[in-house]
Order: structure tokens, then C-alpha cells, then sequence
């Protein structure tokens, strides 16, 4: 099964280079043999990165970057770390994947923390890994070739700073390390590890109010994320993107006495990476044009430049960030499905137990990825922990079905006495 799966992971990287389904103008999408509208899905290198890593914001259908803050704060938005309260703190979550597959050495762990500087000044410090197990690699005959650990990780680092009693920003440095088959040859070419620079760039607006009795708080975060250079798993200068994310997300928090408090998030996620262009269009009766000979058109927007490879692949990050507001093929309702949209809720009861809830939708053209969450959490005295689990809406397979997530966090304040 293992096997099976890696050669997934390699198919994926090989379609990043090439994408053969049509275009059919006047549906306004790509399509199918049939004339359906068909999957367009944005493919980049290193999608651990934008896995949700800890449980608490996988219990709230994976929102988080509105929410209060805590350790996991970098992987949505660190700018939260600046209002913190707390001196230091560090967690440990644990993640098991494709468990309901039956496989148990695949997994990633996360390990974050931070240390408030004074008042205006948070660092923070993050350690992401994924591990694929262990590999029997064959070649195209299945005679083994030997074995392998596929294996990803980040290392992450932030500055984040209050610039008014109300607004913080914050900036992360990144170094990503991706290890999926080095040493190994598909098709007579070496693979090798990739290996990748990037940035966070992230804020938050705090807005305390009176709706309750015991007073709210309304929070608004963005975030551009894994904004970094390209890779490549070979020798070639052709490299892929990694996952370049914007995020916007909004929280209310009502405290209603002193023991009972909730808190309602809504998370937008969009990648700020090209939509794939299709090599060939098709005509409204469903028809591929061909020129004199009898062979294929290629659509005139797949490779302006005629060098054999698709020009979206070829732009800068900056420019790919940029277009990628409007560089949809099926126009602005394209543009609207690639928005990924999460939704959560958060009971705390005397600051201790948390009930949460969540709901995460992305379109079926684009990933189809749709499921509840739920999960809990409890605070004593130093320790922390928060568990999740996911449940899918549709008929699409979640590497989380049915898995319960752990996180364990550690406060030091209580350790000390110092809040």
C-alpha cells in the first residue's frame, strides 16, 4: 500500500510539468471527455506545508488565524504571539496519517513554542515533520532497488511586535527540506533532495467591545504564507512551486459570566500559485481543433514562448502571487472556487474545558476537500492538551478519517507563578 502511495506522490510531482485536459471555452472550465467540467486543481511542491499541525485548530474545521493565540500561532499567522500574555510556552502535537488505511509509520509532528522579549516583543520558534516510513523502491519491472525513508521537515523562526495597543505584525523565516526519493532514477533521471527558502508575513487588529456583560472581542488576522523560492528534485531548471498561501480570518469572542465564554471563527484561504493552464482547448460541440496534418492545436496560452514547457510553470513567485488573482482560465467564477473556506466554534468553561466544532469546505473542482471536526481541550495547573477528529461530508478520502490528533502544551507562567 505504502508503495502504492509513494508512486502517487511521484505521479503528482510528474503532472505538475504537465497538464493534458481541455479547455472548453464557452463551459467556461476544463472538461472531460464527456464535456463535463473536470478538476483543475492547483498542484504545488511540498503540501505538508500547509497541513494544519496541531489539534485544537483541527478540532474548528481548520481555523486558526483569527483565533487566541497559542504555540501553533506560526503556522497561521505569529502576529498573534505579540498580544500573548503568558512569559513562554511550548507544545507538541502528533498526527498519525492514513491510520484508517491501515498504516501505521507515516505521521507528522509539530513542535513550537515562544518566548515574550517585553511587552511589545514575541519570538517564536517552530519544528515541522513529516515522515512517509519506510519504502521498498522497485524498478519498472518491480526487481528492488533498495530502500528509502521519505521524510519532510520545516524550521521556523518569528519576530513579532505590537505596533499600537490594537494592531501587531509579524515576519517568519522558514527553511523547508524535502527528501521523497534522493538517490533513486524515474526514467533515467537522478532524484534528489529540495530544498527551499521562505517567509510569513502576518497581522492582527484586536477590538475589545461591551456585547456581553462580561465584554467581547472581535480580532481580524491576515497572512501571506510560504512565500519562498521554487525547487526541483532534479538536476533541470525546471522547479515547482511551493504552497504560497493568503489567509484572512475573522474571530468574535463573548464572554457571557465568569465561567462560560464562546468564541465564533471564519477562516479564507486562497493559494497564491498559478491555475494550471490546459494544453488543448475544445470547440462548444466538443471537438479538439487540428491543423492540416491532422494533429492537435495546442492552446496558444500553454506555452506562448514555444520551449515545450507550460509558461504558468515558469513565472517568478512574485508575479505567479500576483496573477494568481486572475489568471483562472474559466474567469472570475473560477477565481471564487479556488477559496477554501473554514468555520469554527469554541466553548470554554471556567478557562479549563473547551468543546469545539468546526466545518471545512473546498470546492469539488478544486480538491474537494469537505468535512466536520470536533474535539475538546482541558487546562491544569501546567499542562495542556487538545484532541480532534475529522469526519468527511462526501464520498472524497481524508488521509485524517476517523483519527484523533493530540496536542500537548506546556505553560511555564504556571510552572512559575508569573502571569
Amino acid at each position: 500500500m505504502k508503495q502504492i502511495l509513494f508512486a502517487l506522490v511521484l505521479t503528482m510531482l510528474a503532472m505538475m510539468g504537465s497538464l493534458e485536459a481541455q479547455f472548453n471555452p464557452v463551459a467556461g472550465c476544463v472538461v472531460d471527455a464527456n464535456g463535463r467540467c473536470a478538476p483543475n486543481v492547483i498542484l504545488s511542491a511540498t503540501p505538508f506545508l500547509r497541513i494544519v499541525p496541531d489539534a485544537r485548530s483541527g478540532a474548528l474545521g481548520d481555523a486558526g488565524i483569527a483565533s487566541s493565540a497559542d504555540p501553533n500561532a506560526l503556522h497561521f499567522n505569529s502576529s498573534k504571539l505579540a498580544f500573548i500574555d503568558k512569559d513562554m510556552s511550548f507544545s507538541a502535537t502528533y498526527t498519525p496519517w492514513l491510520r484508517n488505511l491501515g498504516i501505521k509509520d507515516i505521521y507528522m509532528a509539530y513542535l513550537t513554542g515562544y518566548k515574550k522579549v517585553d511587552d511589545l516583543q514575541t519570538i517564536g520558534m517552530g519544528f515541522r515533520y513529516f515522515s512517509m516510513g519506510e519504502i521498498n523502491f522497485t524498478d519498472i519491472n518491480g526487481n528492488p532497488t533498495g530502500n528509502g525513508l521519505p521524510r519532510e521537515f520545516e524550521l521556523a523562526v518569528s519576530y513579532n511586535r505590537k505596533l499600537s495597543d490594537n494592531f501587531s505584525a509579524g515576519l517568519t523565516a522558514k527553511y523547508i527540506h524535502s527528501n521523497l526519493a534522493s538517490g533513486q532514477t524515474v526514467g533515467g533521471v537522478l532524484i534528489s533532495s529540495a530544498n527551499a527558502f521562505a517567509a510569513d508575513l502576518s497581522f492582527t487588529y484586536k477590538k475589545k467591545g461591551n456585547l456581553t456583560p462580561e465584554g467581547s472581542e472581535w480580532t481580524l488576522g491576515g497572512a501571506i504564507t510560504n512565500l519562498g523560492s521554487k525547487v526541483t528534485y532534479t538536476s533541470n531548471d525546471r522547479r515547482d512551486f511551493i504552497p504560497a498561501n493568503f489567509g484572512l480570518g475573522t474571530s468574535l469572542l463573548l464572554n457571557f459570566d465568569e465561567y462560560n465564554s464562546i468564541t465564533f471563527l471564519f477562516d479564507v484561504n486562497k493559494l497564491l500559485l498559478p491555475t494550471p493552464v490546459s494544453r488543448f482547448e475544445v470547440d462548444e460541440d466538443g471537438n479538439i481543433p487540428v491543423d492540416d496534418q491532422g494533429m492537435r492545436i495546442q492552446n496558444p496560452d500553454w506555452d506562448p514562448d514555444g520551449d515545450g514547457f507550460p509558461d504558468y510553470k515558469q513565472q517568478s513567485v512574485f508575479s505567479a502571487a500576483l496573477s494568481s488573482w486572475g489568471d483562472a482560465q474559466g474567469g472570475f467564477g473560477e477565481e471564487l472556487q479556488e477559496f477554501n473556506m473554514s468555520l469554527g466554534i469554541e466553548y470554554w468553561y471556567d478557562k479549563q474545558f473547551a468543546a469545539r466544532l468546526g466545518y471545512y469546505y473546498e470546492n469539488p473542482l478544486k480538491g474537494d476537500r469537505q468535512f466536520i471536526t470536533v474535539g475538546a481541550g482541558l487546562k491544569y495547573s501546567v499542562f495542556g492538551m487538545d484532541i480532534s477528529y475529522l469526519v468527511p461530508t462526501n464520498n472524497q478520502r481524508n488521509p485524517l478519517d476517523n483519527t484523533l490528533r493530540f496536542t500537548l502544551q506546556f505553560d511555564f507562567a504556571a510552572l512559575t507563578g508569573d502571569y
